[in-house]
């Protein structure tokens, strides 16, 4: 493949050759070869491609046949109610997604019951970390049975009341198993036509059985991007050469927050299988557990803090003395702005989703949309990094504001080392490109998929707007 007349940041206009999935050659009136794909890159700019450092492709895949139960398509219970009786997805059950609870309260078994009682539903709330089901869904789980799961939450009378913490492994078994595996074809060309080149999948439970699902998707060419993927203790190396393992996930929930020994023995052992961890912290409170844990212990290259939801300067400090990478999602201030405005401690409010601050502390900051439970074009994320609003247009941290060049990097770094520069297009690089429809000095002002004209993934099209 020969790109022409392409801006790639220097002076001039210069032409790109591609071969065996690597930049080839760079220079100026390029040759074609007989045969050779040729585009006209017409004075656009050609940029890295982009890596999503945490996302979740099987729960995004599934969330596209689900309904949506909250902010910004559901905003009250009577709406709620009308979704649950309208959705005509395939299927006995009706799966919902994005729940919060400035819908309709929290949720349980009986509130369900009164919004839909037709069919068995089974809701996510929007932190990911419960299921919530109602009395019919409760019957078919087997909850109200002989063998329901010994710690499941329960009411003063002993009953079942439907809400199901950290049990996706359990949902998946009970559930799941006789369900058909997502299908990641469609969404992967939704991910290229982002210019998403690179994933890494951030599920803690990934084990033999996800890595052979995402594999088999690769070498059938349903899942188009390089893949690292995170997951448990039981994680082998992967065979396929568009994928890597990456970090040993642990969550870290404030109301079930680990003995403080119990998470350093988790941290020491994945160390020594040499294996760097990636800990989930949105809290004040989990996000000083890990540190403290860390400083107790070690750290090791490729040791990562997930979201750092709230980092006051105490911990900021600690995290540039351990040397250790965040992972954030700046697009949370504008999806979810307004409820933290509401919800969240006033004296947190602006420590929420740093991103200057990590920056001119020297910390390597990459980027995640942390999809379903984020919006999954990487974009919206830079744009709200650039202008730290709500959806009402309330600015929530201005001093955490990034330039449009600052906020390209949190999604152009390597899955090995998120936040590490990206590095200039050059010869010999492997070949993870986005062509854009302008130059660069127009599409930073937008920061917008729609400026994509086609999305290049190891010198092959993987997407493209139209023709090329």
């Amino acid at each position: 493949m020969l790109i022409t007349r392409a801006d790639i940041g220097g002076e001039d206009l210069l032409d790109l050759r591609l071969s065996e999935g690597r930049v080839y050659e760079v220079g100026r009136d390029l040759i074609p070869e007989p045969g050779e794909w040729e585009i006209d890159a017409e004075g656009a700019t050609v940029i890295p491609g982009l890596h999503d450092h945490h996302i979740h492709l099987m729960a995004l895949a599934a969330a596209d046949d689900s309904v949506a139960c909250g902010p910004p398509d559901v905003h009250d219970s009577e709406q709620l109610s009308r979704a649950l009786a309208l959705w005509e997805g395939d299927g006995k059950w009706i799966r919902g997604v994005g729940y919060h609870d400035s819908v309709a309260g929290e949720l349980n078994r009986d509130r369900l019951d009164e919004l839909y009682d037709r069919r068995p539903i089974r809701i996510q709330h929007r932190s990911g970390a419960m299921w919530i089901v109602n009395s019919l869904g409760a019957q078919a789980l087997g909850l109200d049975g002989d063998d329901p799961p010994a710690d499941i939450e329960r009411d003063d009378n002993g009953r079942a009341t439907g809400r199901l913490f950290r049990m996706d492994h359990w949902l998946r078994d009970r559930w799941e198993k006789n369900q058909s595996v997502p299908n990641l074809k469609k969404l992967s060309l939704r991910l290229a036509s982002y210019g998403v080149t690179g994933v890494t999948d951030a599920t803690p439970t990934n084990g033999q059985a996800e890595l052979s699902i995402f594999e088999e998707a690769l070498a059938k060419g349903e899942l188009l991007q390089h893949l690292m993927l995170m997951g448990s203790g039981q994680l082998p190396l992967p065979s396929h050469p568009l994928a890597l393992r990456g970090a040993f996930k642990i969550m870290l929930d404030d109301v079930n927050l680990p003995a403080f020994e119990s998470l350093n023995w988790q941290i020491e052992r994945a160390h020594m299988a040499e294996r760097p961890v990636a800990i989930h912290c949105v809290t004040r409170a989990s996000l000083l557990l890990a540190l403290g844990v860390f400083m107790e212990t070690h750290t090791i290259p490729g040791d990562r803090i997930e979201h750092s939801g709230v980092t006051p300067p105490e911990a900021l400090e600690i995290i540039k003395k351990l040397s250790i990478t965040v992972v954030t999602q700046p697009h949370f201030i504008h999806e979810r702005g307004d409820a933290y405005l509401k919800d969240v401690d006033p004296e947190d409010q602006p420590w929420l989703y740093r991103c200057r601050a990590f920056l001119e502390a020297g910390v390597p900051l990459g980027g995640g949309t942390d999809a379903p439970f984020g919006h999954p074009d990487p974009w919206r994320a830079m744009r709200a990094a650039v202008d730290r609003t709500s959806v009402s247009g309330q600015c929530l941290g201005p001093d955490e504001t990034l330039t449009p060049e600052q906020a390209l990097g949190l999604f152009t770094s390597s899955p090995e080392t998120p936040g590490t520069p990206a590095p200039a297009i050059r010869l010999g690089m492997r070949a993870d490109l986005l062509l854009l429809d302008r130059p660069w000095s127009e599409a930073r002002q937008e920061l917008s998929s729609t400026c994509l004209r086609a999305t290049i993934r190891a010198g092959e099209v993987i997407w493209a707007r139209s023709a090329l």
